[in-house]
């Protein structure tokens, strides 16, 4: 993985809003272009209304207008890596090949490699909704 990839993802963690967990998570997508887009987790006292860090990256990808994704990094303050959740894991496999490299990282600098197809094995994608 790009060193710059985790350090925009490592930068933005610090805007994390999370006043109710204090656990503030960072990711970073890289699209086909090059371009990197990030975004952080931001906590809602209504916990359902939060947003995770990589439902925010993809939201600001996709306010660009691009929607490609070529890599992944994700970063939070734990012991190890801590994996994306289920929503995020079916985001990103909407805009990333199942081959595509998913960093998951800490901020003392424990990392996990992986895959969207690894994180999301059997994932619903566009041809499930093709008529016979």
């Amino acid at each position: 993985m790009s060193d710059d990839l985790l350090a925009a993802a490592r930068t933005v963690r610090e805007n994390a809003h999370a006043p109710y967990s204090n656990f503030k998570v960072g990711a970073a997508v890289r699209t086909k272009s090059g371009a990197i887009y990030s975004g952080c987790n931001v906590e809602n006292v209504a916990y359902p209304e939060g947003t995770c860090a990589e439902a925010g990256a993809i939201a600001a990808m996709a306010a660009a207008g691009e929607y490609e994704i070529t890599e992944v990094a994700v970063i939070a303050d734990s012991p190890e890596p801590v994996p994306c959740c289920g929503g995020c894991r079916q985001k990103l496999a909407e805009f990333a090949a199942r081959d595509v490299t998913v960093t998951l990282a800490t901020i003392s600098g424990v990392t996990l490699v992986t895959t969207v197809g690894d994180l999301l094995p059997g994932a619903f994608d566009a041809s499930h909704m093709d008529k016979a």
